[in-house]
């Protein structure tokens, strides 16, 4: 690790399930009677934008409730102390990395806290609810929805994520299933670009052979453990 400088950490929702935030799939994959994926596609949204609404709504105000935890904290840490690059990749559309006071995050599955105006296609800072057709704030229109990536569409700043994959050292994936795609493909690229790979999980994820060293456990202690290693403390 002493030769480390350019670091691609990828964060899932084992990282935030710690601070109370279901994973996306909790509860048995149900939701109202509804499949998840029944209410995260843009089909779904077509067919009953007030289902999808409700969904996001619920969600959208349980993340104002939770609080960043010690792994949110740590990362934030080496964001501010590390001197090289560092990029940590969320698939998690919670804001607890900033709250903890990481700087350095890209969502790219989109953000909770934000609204996205499809007539106008401005992204805006959003806490309330959306299934009572608020206007957007820029244009007026009443064509606002979650700013939230959805089963089939494309998730955000691909170019910038392998940019950095070509130049970093060490990626590093924490709290993820390997199940989600691109997201779980990011390993297999670290690893045909030669760099060192570590997974840092409360158990095997999907793709845990595709690392050089897994460690094992609650992201509120492997976590802060890695930094401190990494920062020499």
């Amino acid at each position: 690790m002493s030769q480390i400088r350019n670091i691609v950490i990828l964060t899932g929702a084992g990282i935030s399930a710690e601070s109370g935030i279901d994973t996306f799939r909790g509860g048995g994959g149900l939701w109202e009677q509804h499949r998840v994926e029944d209410v995260a596609t843009p089909e779904a949204f077509a067919r009953d934008p007030n289902l999808v609404h409700r969904f996001y709504d619920m969600r959208r105000a349980a993340i104002q409730e939770r609080l960043p935890n010690a792994a949110h904290f740590a990362l934030a840490e080496l964001d501010a102390q590390w001197r090289g690059d560092l990029l940590i990749v969320t698939q998690n559309v919670d804001d607890l990395h900033e709250r903890g006071g990481a700087s350095r995050v890209l969502h790219m599955h989109g953000e909770h806290l934000k609204a996205w105006c499809t007539s106008c296609d401005i992204r805006s800072p959003w806490r309330g609810p959306l299934v009572n057709r608020p206007p957007c704030p820029v244009c007026q229109a009443r064509t606002l929805r979650p700013d939230v990536v959805w089963f089939g569409e494309m998730p955000y700043q691909m170019e910038r994520i392998y940019g950095a994959l070509r130049q970093a050292d060490l990626f590093v994936s924490i709290g993820t299933s390997g199940a989600v795609y691109p997201a779980a493909g990011f390993v297999q690229s670290a690893r045909d670009l030669g760099m060192q790979t570590l997974e840092l999980n409360l158990e095997r994820s999907q793709g845990s052979h595709w690392f050089h060293e897994t460690r094992l456990g609650p992201a509120s202690e492997v976590v802060p453990a890695w930094v401190a290693e990494m920062l020499g403390g």
